[in-house]
């Protein structure tokens, strides 16, 4: 997908995986019905071979050996599919615990930026401060240099003026 960032479809590629593996064990329990149907079907078939039993003992002999192998080889089917069933069961632990990490990596990454970001707003806000502290200290400076000057003005406007009143009079 363009514009997806690599773990995201690292991740939609383990999802994909998952959901063939559900599938899987999907098609795995319908095999087992299947057989379990078989299986019901061969016992079925067993009850017939002991009324033919009566009718004759080696009839039922044929039939009853079909049967087992019939529920042999459900058994066996029904043991493969549990380990199959079993095997999907622990490869979806599996993935499951990679999609947790990954999504922790995002967390934590997140956390990561997140925290830069708040770094970089607090240097920020503490250099405005300082300029304005600057720019506020350059003022007070300025105004008490215009403040002494001002005084120092008026003082030697009165002392001119102090020399010249005895002139006046």
């Amino acid at each position: 997908m363009p514009g997806t960032e690599p773990s995201t479809r690292s991740m939609d590629k383990q999802f994909e995986k998952l959901f063939a593996m559900m599938a899987e064990m999907k098609a795995g329990q319908e095999q087992m019905k299947a057989v379990q149907e078989e299986m019901k079907a061969g016992q079925e078939e067993m009850k017939a071979g002991q009324e033919e039993m009566k009718a004759g003992q080696e009839e039922m002999r044929v039939a009853q050996a079909g049967l087992e192998q019939k529920m042999e080889a459900g058994k066996e089917e029904m043991r493969s599919g549990q380990e199959r069933m079993e095997k999907g069961q622990e490869e979806m632990k599996g993935l499951i615990d990679e999609v947790k990490g990954e999504v922790q990596r995002k967390i934590d990454e997140v956390e990561a930026k997140v925290q830069m970001k708040v770094e970089d707003v607090k240097s920020e806000v503490k250099g405005k401060f300082e300029e304005v502290e600057h720019k506020v200290q350059g003022k007070s400076g300025r105004m008490r240099e215009g403040s002494v000057n001002s005084r120092i003005d008026h003082s030697v406007s009165r002392q001119v003026q102090n020399s010249c009143i005895p002139d006046r009079l």
